[in-house]
């Protein structure tokens, strides 16, 4: 990375407090990221076992400019063609987005991909869950890319197949004696941030995957079919969905893995509606109630979006909430000049302030926590796996098990269904 182009985007993540749990080495290149994840705002999340290495990259990709690297890719596409689609997530750096086809959250993305029947390999600019899901639903002679495979997500490795099915055991034995009036007594839903094994798993126990779009729609779904529902791995979307369609608290318990019951009575789980898992995304639980009370201070009037990962006392006290799409539409449809407060990932936020210049928009975060393990996708991993297909060679395919795509896709199709 230049000097430049490193400045540039520190200027972008601008200075963080000293007291922060982030770093600016977050701007560094990728490649020299101790273990873990890395700088941002999941470096303190405990990372599991297995999770994704990426082997050395070229050196010639690591010592090449941008300059250098912007030409290499470019005339990389060109002779690909539309044998390579390549896809860029919202929350992506810009450098790396610059050579999307499409940009959009995950499930758009994976969407997207299939309107590309001629191509034979989908780049995900993404992190794991996000390929996994667009080699789930894509046909079987293509390859789907990570260009880095230590893009994971922290939220996604907080629930693991082991523990979802220690807690689906327990859960079993504690309702099997309920009387039976036609549903399930206990319905699984995962959010999409999850691993295919997961996706696979409600599919198999007859439930389905959810977005941050039709969460709601997914847990009116769940509730006409099953007593309560399971909801993993991110607890706050789950609280902010089921409050808001009138759940008590109260019959919303944590279950945490690893203790009997997550450390509930049986009593508590008898009279649960949404089993909540102790999942959570690193970015957006740092944002609390005290930034939006500055930002209302500062900008009398302003307008205060956040995204339902948020705590619910962000989500309570915010104007909106939605999903990085609502978000985009809801500054693309402002007709008049707006000062709009967000709540959701930096780069997304840098984005929408540089695409609608006629309004003032920033981030409630005035110490910016970017997603740290989407950092690691870089121009020189792109390049790299871009001059390996021309070579005639696939790296980084990101391929989920047979065994695990049928169930998965179901899961997908139910909640394909649900729209919202």
């Amino acid at each position: 990375m230049s000097e430049q182009t490193l400045s540039s985007t520190i200027t972008r993540l601008t200075l963080l407090a000293p007291d922060s749990t982030c770093s600016t080495d977050l701007a560094t290149n990728p490649w020299d990221t101790p273990a873990g994840y890395g700088p941002g705002a999941s470096q303190e999340d405990n990372i599991p076992t297995g999770y994704p290495v990426q082997g050395g990259l070229p050196e010639e990709y690591k010592r090449a400019s941008d300059e250098e690297l912007d030409t290499r890719i470019r005339a990389a596409r060109e002779t690909l063609g539309e044998r390579a689609v390549i896809l860029g997530h919202f929350y992506q750096r810009d450098e790396v987005v610059q050579y999307a086809d499409f940009v959009g959250d995950s499930f758009q993305l994976a969407n997207a991909a299939q309107t590309r029947d001629k191509a034979e390999a989908i780049i995900f600019c993404g992190v794991h869950f996000m390929a996994e899901t667009a080699d789930i639903l894509s046909k079987p002679e293509q390859a789907v890319i990570l260009p880095n495979l230590a893009a994971g997500c922290s939220m996604a490795d907080m629930a693991d197949g082991p523990s979802v099915q220690q807690c689906w055991d327990e859960l079993s034995e504690l309702y099997k004696d309920e009387p039976d009036d036609g549903r399930m007594p206990v319905i699984p839903v995962t959010y999409m941030n999850c691993s295919a094994e997961l996706k696979a798993f409600v599919g198999k126990n007859g439930g389905l995957v959810c977005t941050s779009s039709n969460a709601a729609t997914v847990l009116a779904w769940a509730f006409e079919r099953g007593r309560r529902v399971l909801f993993f791995p991110d607890q706050h979307l789950g609280r902010n969905t089921a409050k808001a369609m009138g759940v008590p608290l109260e019959k919303m318990p944590m279950w945490t893995p690893r203790k009997a019951l997550g450390g509930n009575s049986e009593e508590t789980m008898r009279e649960a509606q949404v089993i909540l898992w102790h999942g959570f995304c690193s970015v957006h639980k740092r944002f609390n109630p005290a930034q939006i009370t500055k930002a209302r201070e500062d900008y009398p009037g302003v307008r205060v979006i956040v995204h339902p990962e948020c705590p619910m006392e962000v989500v309570d006290a915010a104007d909106e909430a939605g999903s990085t799409d609502y978000i985009r539409r809801a500054i693309a449809d402002a007709t008049e000049p707006t000062v709009f407060a967000i709540g959701t990932e930096i780069n997304m936020v840098n984005r929408l302030a540089s695409e609608y210049p006629q309004h003032t928009i920033f981030c409630l975060d005035p110490v910016i926590c970017p997603c740290s393990t989407m950092y690691r996708i870089h121009p020189g991993y792109l390049a790299w796996v871009l001059e390996e297909l021309v070579a005639g060679r696939v790296v980084n395919r990101i391929q989920v098990p047979e065994n695990q795509q049928g169930d998965a896709k179901i899961a997908l199709e139910r909640m394909l269904a649900a729209k919202p």
